[in-house]
């Protein structure tokens, strides 16, 4: 482990040797002509994970977000999604800028989930006044928050009974499914489309799997290519993704120990998974800093948990915390 302690995100992570060793190894094809064969096991081995028919590689969760609202959504139709989402609020406003989606906001509760009987009444009726509601998109964990399966029912029922589509960004949906004790799949159940990343607490440098229909997917494949093409020998980078499904899913249940322990030693609130909040103070992080623990500055500090951080580190990140 590094003598840093980084708390900033769990995307900073590295690749283990193990997972070097497997993208240095891995047998590689031109991923546009669809022959890379370690894209492939790693697409096939995702959509079965995850229960779906199918699924595309990404080089990151906010292309393959933007393309799923391009897939489900045509220009002029409108999304409804949380204010605190990822994909309204850190994508640049790529759904309108490039998707001519409208984002409909509705307040996440305090708990991240979205009260259904806002969401329903944002749907807009079927007048040319008024852009069409066509997709529901939801996240799992959302500021480290885990959303329970129950109102995933719920939420699920009421965009089937309005023929809304549904997608779920789920980014960190294994820190969510190892949080729950459920699998993946029976998590993701029913939703069209899920985006999950695998370069956040699975540790891998790149990826983002979008999973779907074949019909679904097809229509992904065209708006990834607008969005910016496929990668050719990324069996490279698949290599690390499927190391990362095998190895690297469970242990997330060690960073989710690793927060608890952190939130207790500084005060703070008990998290729901890899994701602690503290309110800073003026000159809290250079002080970390010098300690050797690395944040990211603001009036809230966000702080996060990962495989690169172990429980010594957690500990020595505790007492430059006491010591301020």
């Amino acid at each position: 482990m590094s003598a840093l302690v980084d708390l900033r995100s769990d995307t900073v992570t590295r690749p283990s040797p193990a997972m070097r060793q497997a993208m240095a190894a891995a047998e590689v094809g031109d991923d546009v002509f669809g022959d890379d064969p370690t894209v492939n096991r790693l697409q096939e081995r995702a959509a079965q994970l995850f229960g779906f028919e199918a699924s595309l590689f990404f080089p990151t969760g906010t292309q393959s977000n933007l393309a799923a609202l391009m897939s489900h959504c045509q220009r002029g139709d409108e999304v409804l999604v949380g204010m605190e989402a990822h994909t309204y609020r850190y994508e640049a406003g790529g759904g309108a800028v490039l998707g001519s989606i409208q984002p409909q906001a509705i307040v996440n509760r305090p708990d991240g989930t979205l009260d259904l009987g806002e969401v329903e009444g944002a749907i807009k009726p079927d007048d040319p006044h008024f852009a069409r509601t066509r997709l529901l998109a939801l996240e799992n964990t959302i500021t480290g928050r885990v959303l329970p399966r129950a109102y995933f029912d719920q939420a699920l029922a009421l965009a089937k009974r309005r023929g809304l589509s549904t997608h779920l960004d789920g980014a960190r949906i294994f820190n969510a499914a190892v949080k729950l004790g459920l699998p993946v799949k029976d998590l993701c159940r029913g939703f069209d489309s899920v985006s999950s990343c695998l370069s956040k607490g699975l540790g891998a440098p790149a990826g983002t799997m979008l999973l779907g229909s074949r019909d679904f997917i097809s229509r992904a494949r065209r708006a990834r290519k607008m969005l910016g093409g496929v990668m050719r020998q990324a069996g490279v980078l698949a290599a690390a993704g499927l190391y990362a499904l095998e190895h690297n899913v469970e242990r997330l249940a060690e960073d989710h120990a690793n927060a608890e322990r952190l939130a207790q030693g500084i005060g703070a609130a008990a998290p729901q998974s890899n994701m602690v909040f503290f309110d800073s103070a003026p000159g809290l992080a250079e002080h970390l800093a010098k300690h050797g623990v690395i944040v990211l500055p603001g009036a809230r500090l966000r702080l996060v948990t990962h495989l690169d951080v172990d429980a010594a580190g957690i500990e020595r990140a505790i007492a430059a915390f006491r010591s301020f």
